[in-house]
């Protein structure tokens, strides 16, 4: 690494944790526990689509795992609409000297007749930000060959019906760019609608526990000593993984 991408690195506001050469990002997320969770399957020259890569932890991932081909896309972190920027992703392509490709676009942009499909596409953390999550996911549908990973906020877990929660300002973590919490029932019915016929869960590994009562009554105790927010708006909620297959 130069001593000037070094120093370009302590200028930039880093969302992910990325090990650059001898240097760590300080990114806000804990990038390499979130791998972790996502339960990637072989990677080996497969094509990979990364929507929302913000600075491209996941794409530059995907490429050290042995993917023939990665595009990453954003559009709301690149066109600097929040407190991130494309610099991160710019840098790390070039310290990584890296092959991942970069588009410009909004997920209700994606269209095979322009991009192709992909293998396998990572869907992460976005759909719960997103207006119009039906509407995205048919698009992702549309440039998915294989498999989809999808890693998402979740809500109403006591539902017994496929559900969705509307935010419509700052309810969840006091940000107005999160829009939905659907549950897990709404999640497998819209995916099964755009076309995706195996879904599972692979986060949390055992759901039939970690949806539970019980166990939702402890995080959200947990998550009202740590972050003060109020126990009633986080004893539904969760994260989840979903594989879901063509």
């Amino acid at each position: 690494m130069t001593e000037k991408q070094h120093s370009r690195i302590n200028k930039i506001k880093w969302y992910h944790t990325i090990q650059l050469e001898d240097v760590s990002t300080n990114g806000v997320d804990n990038s390499s526990k979130r791998l972790e969770f996502l339960k990637l399957p072989d990677l080996t020259n497969k094509s990979v689509l990364d929507i929302g890569a913000w600075d491209g932890f996941f794409s530059f991932e995907a490429e050290k795992r042995g993917a023939s081909d990665v595009l990453a896309v954003d559009s709301f972190v690149w066109q600097d609409k929040t407190w991130g920027s494309k610099s991160g992703f710019n840098l790390a392509r070039e310290v990584l000297k890296s092959k991942v490709r970069d588009l410009e676009a909004e997920v209700y942009d994606l269209d095979p007749k322009l991009i192709g499909q992909f293998d396998v596409v990572l869907f992460l953390g976005i759909l719960y930000h997103l207006k119009h999550p039906m509407l995205a996911l048919e698009k992702v549908a549309a440039v998915t060959r294989d498999l989809l990973v999808l890693e998402t906020h979740i809500d109403l877990l006591n539902v017994k019906t496929p559900s969705m929660r509307f935010y419509p300002t700052g309810e969840l973590d006091m940000d107005p760019s999160n829009w939905w919490g659907p549950n897990i029932l709404a999640l497998e019915a819209m995916l099964k609608d755009v076309g995706f016929k195996k879904i599972e869960i692979t986060y949390p590994t055992n759901p039939s526990i970690q949806f539970s009562r019980p166990y939702r009554f402890f995080r959200a105790l947990r998550h009202q000593l740590l972050s003060n927010r109020p126990f009633n708006d986080t004893l539904n909620q969760s994260r989840v993984v979903i594989h879901a297959w063509k």
